[in-house]
């Protein structure tokens, strides 16, 4: 079965860095682009990165330009997000996602919180 399996979150401190890292089998994941949302409380799901299928090439949300880095090691079936300078307002579900071919993967997302 398809899975896709987040790992890294935890508690920060304002300013701080994460590393996430998301588990792909199940799936051609080096024919996949992949992306990491994240779903504050209380917020829609907004996407925060996106990668291409061979790593190529990346995009960010605005907000996240200069602060999150996705990376994906098709060797491994992994995809990365580096969190760093983290912010209060950063604290969320971060998902990992993969979509083609008409289909969307999702995983159960890793939690980080940002607090003094």
């Amino acid at each position: 079965q398809v899975q896709l399996v987040e790992s890294g979150g935890g508690l920060v401190q304002p300013g701080g860095s994460l590393k996430l890292s998301c588990a792909a089998s199940g799936f051609t994941f080096s024919s996949y682009p992949m992306r990491w949302y994240r779903q504050a409380p209380g917020k829609e799901r907004e996407l925060v990165a996106h990668i291409s299928s061979a790593g190529s090439s990346t995009n960010y949300a605005d907000s996240m330009k200069g602060r999150f880095t996705i990376s994906r090691d098709n060797a491994k079936n992994m995809v990365y997000l580096q969190m760093n300078n983290l912010k209060p307002e950063d604290t969320a579900g971060e998902i990992c996602n993969g979509a083609g071919y008409g289909k969307q993967y999702w995983g159960k997302g890793t939690r980080g919180t940002v607090s003094s």
